[in-house]
């Protein structure tokens, strides 16, 4: 019967010959929405429907804040080494030599030089691709630096945190990057220059009780998962149930902590009036 034969041979492909769709076309939200990526990426990686803010990285940030995508990058070259040679199941070294591979970054901040919207200013975005977007020396030196860019180049500084906090392979050394990078933002505060810290899905620990918060302007993007510990620690630590969604951007600003929060797409916009209003 013709229900089960091909009549039309114009067009067979072989089974082993077919092609299956290249991954990475389609982006799914939480809620469920799906975009296509080209549409997403020149949405400033935020979903239309519902205005999920996808994660992204300092490549993305950098597309999104610079002219042009024209900068100057600052210690490119940095990574980090061993100090305390810590060796848990896997060694230190191969975890950033894994991690360098995997990213494509040398450690889990990038710092650069260039213009919004005609405005110099120096930037450092933070990478959580790379070992969680974790505070290592590398991290605090970087931005240390970036700082002093700032102050010899007379610009403001803008911080994009994103992490899970120190660097448990670098211990000690790694919490002593809050007290480096505070420092370092203190110099810039008695030059008189603005410190704008955009906090994003997540920022947490060290980072956020140190440079995250300490900014003159301190922005957030909608519903970015903001603080210290986890949920469970402080539950066990308190003995009482936490309100809901207590650690998220909208919460952290109706209690006094963000200055606004600002949607990606209207980033670069909202920084270029608040640095003329600054200037």
């Amino acid at each position: 019967m013709s229900w089960f034969h091909r009549k039309d041979k114009g067009i067979q492909t072989p089974t082993e010959a077919k092609k299956e769709a290249p991954d990475g076309l389609w982006f799914k939200t939480p809620s469920g929405k799906i975009i296509h990526t080209r549409e997403l990426k020149s949405n400033s990686y935020v979903s239309p429907e519902d205005g999920y803010h996808v994660r992204i990285g300092s490549q993305e940030y950098f597309e999104i804040l610079f002219d042009d995508n024209e900068f100057t990058e600052l210690d490119a070259q940095m990574q980090s080494a061993d100090p305390l040679q810590f060796n848990d199941s896997k060694p230190y070294p191969s975890r950033i030599a894994a991690s360098q591979k995997k990213s494509g970054l040398k450690d889990a901040v990038r710092t650069g030089y260039g213009k919004i919207n005609g405005i110099n200013i120096t930037i450092a975005c933070m990478d959580f691709s790379f070992i969680g977007g974790s505070m290592g020396s590398v991290v605090g030196e970087k931005i240390a630096r970036a700082i002093d860019h700032s102050i010899k180049k007379k610009c403001p500084f803008l911080m994009i945190s994103k992490s899970g906090g120190a660097r448990m392979m670098e211990a000690g050394l790694s919490l002593m990057q809050m007290a480096k990078t505070s420092a370092k933002l203190a110099l810039l505060s008695e030059a008189k220059l603005p410190y704008i810290s955009l906090l994003t899905d997540p920022t947490t620990g060290g980072v956020t009780a140190s440079y995250a918060m300490l900014g003159d302007f301190n922005i957030a993007e909608p519903g970015a998962l903001i603080g210290f510990a986890g949920p469970r620690v402080i539950r066990e630590t308190i003995g009482k149930d936490l309100p809901k969604g207590f650690q998220s951007a909208e919460f952290v600003l109706d209690h006094g902590f963000l200055d606004f929060i600002v949607d990606r797409r209207n980033l670069k916009a909202k920084l270029t009036t608040l640095l003329k209003m600054l200037k």
